[in-house]
């Protein structure tokens, strides 16, 4: 159940492939007016053409819920300006690319043979542009490499930063939040906060191993599996690149680091158990809290935001209180959890239920490095206590907040909200520091 970006979780059908062929301009014509009228708040004309299948799993009042929540981060809506269209079988495909004041938003509505709607997604548009390297980096002291990630069966294509020498040197897995992400971790094609690590890393003599996650270069397959949890969608391929990285030579087998985000960060005790050689944890704000607790407190932030409450917002925290009372009560072989503001399936859910990262951390005998950001909202403070009462009395752990820093470790003052991530930054030059100096400590 992908939590934490909000953008994320208003995803209701994942669709993916290449594209073959355009389908008939009048749907496109016909999307764009849908579409504008979504986000204008006309929801009956699109609720109209669903198919069964849609009609359950997003009834009217969530999709409204939606656009308020898509609104609520992206700003006021300018106008569509692209499409695109695709053919998947006898599903046809429109992509709309529409213009909001903080960033483009991709909506993409698929239809059946009978011009059905059978799938909607809204998700950032990928604006690719051209990275460029922290101050901190030295691209001059390092080399990369392509490498495969492969937990048996589920192939993921990687990046292996090697620093220049001889070595051997010590190595850090890199393992994603929430979402299907990329190997960069990449935000809307602006940031890539798991780039910043790994040159950071590589520029200070640490290797650093990162790779695409299951959840995006296997997506339909993947979404096939009907109990899936998180070890099939993070924990497996994790250690799959530990394994990698302990055999590749130059890399010390016996300084071998994970550094989980988010979602990762929430896990990275669980692989710590899995794997006992590792050299040590780093947790960059790892959820504490269960996932549907989160999706509410992220909602009610995001509707106080602006220091009014609308009745539009009201009625979305009520949607996510609902979420929550539904997924505490969750019964192996229980439908899956479907709705605008999280979907999943039971097992994911109960595999979870209970779960307390920093108790599990406790029992398992490595160092760990805790990093939070205090203006974070996903991952709070809250959280962040929470790893350090449980483990206060570890010497061999060591916790470090930063007051300007957010959820991507980026610096900004004030709030942070969802806006912020779409402005170029790069991960604080002082959180890198903080890795290479607790690493070289151990």
């Amino acid at each position: 159940m992908p939590s934490l970006s909000m953008l994320q979780i208003l995803t209701v059908l994942l669709l993916s492939s290449a594209p073959q062929t355009d389908p008939a301009a009048p749907l496109v014509a016909q999307t764009r007016a849908l579409v504008e009228g979504l986000i204008a708040g006309r929801t009956a004309p699109v609720v109209q053409r669903y198919d069964p299948r849609m009609a359950a799993a997003l009834p009217e009042a969530q999709l409204a819920l939606t656009i308020t929540s898509l609104k609520q981060q992206t700003g006021e809506f300018r106008s569509i300006t692209a499409t695109r269209t695709q053919v998947r079988g006898d599903i046809r495909v429109v992509v709309a690319t529409c213009d909001f004041v903080n960033g483009p938003v991709d909506v993409t509505v698929a239809y059946d043979d009978k011009d059905r709607i059978v799938g909607l997604n809204m998700r950032p548009a990928t604006v690719v542009s051209e990275y460029r390297p922290p101050d901190y980096a030295s691209i001059d002291r390092f080399t990369e490499s392509e490498v495969t990630v492969d937990a048996g069966g589920w192939p993921l294509p990687g990046t292996l930063s090697m620093p220049k020498g001889e070595g051997p040197f010590p190595g850090v897995v890199l393992v994603h939040g929430s979402g299907p992400g990329d190997r960069d971790e990449s935000i809307a094609g602006v940031n890539r906060p798991f780039k910043d690590l790994a040159w950071g890393l590589a520029s200070k003599g640490v290797a650093v191993l990162r790779y695409d996650k299951r959840t995006l270069t296997h997506a339909g397959r993947f979404n096939s599996i009907p109990n899936f949890t998180v070890k099939d969608e993070t924990m497996d391929d994790a250690l799959a690149a530990v394994a990698l990285l302990r055999r590749t030579h130059g890399i010390r087998a016996d300084r071998i680091f994970v550094a989980g985000h988010s979602l990762g960060g929430m896990l990275a005790p669980r692989i710590g158990a899995r794997d006992t050689k590792l050299g040590g944890l780093i947790v960059l704000a790892g959820a504490v809290r269960p996932l549907e607790d989160s999706i509410l407190a992220q909602t009610r932030y995001l509707a106080e935001l602006d220091g009014v409450v609308s009745d539009a917002e009201r009625e979305q925290i009520a949607a996510a209180e609902t979420v929550v009372t539904k997924a505490r009560a969750m019964k192996p072989g229980d439908p899956p959890l479907t709705g605008a503001l999280a979907s999943g399936p039971a097992s994911y859910i109960i595999d979870l239920r209970g779960y307390h990262p920093p108790t599990v951390a406790k029992t398992v005998a490595m160092p760990v490095l805790v990093l939070q950001g205090e203006r974070d909202y996903q991952v709070t403070m809250a959280d962040f206590e929470a790893w350090r009462t449980a483990l206060r009395e570890r010497r061999d752990v060591r916790f470090i907040s930063y007051p300007a820093l957010n959820h991507l470790f980026f610096s900004g003052t004030g709030k942070s909200s969802p806006a912020e991530y779409r402005q170029p930054a790069h991960v604080d030059a002082a959180v890198i520091a903080d890795i290479l100096k607790w690493i070289a400590e151990r």
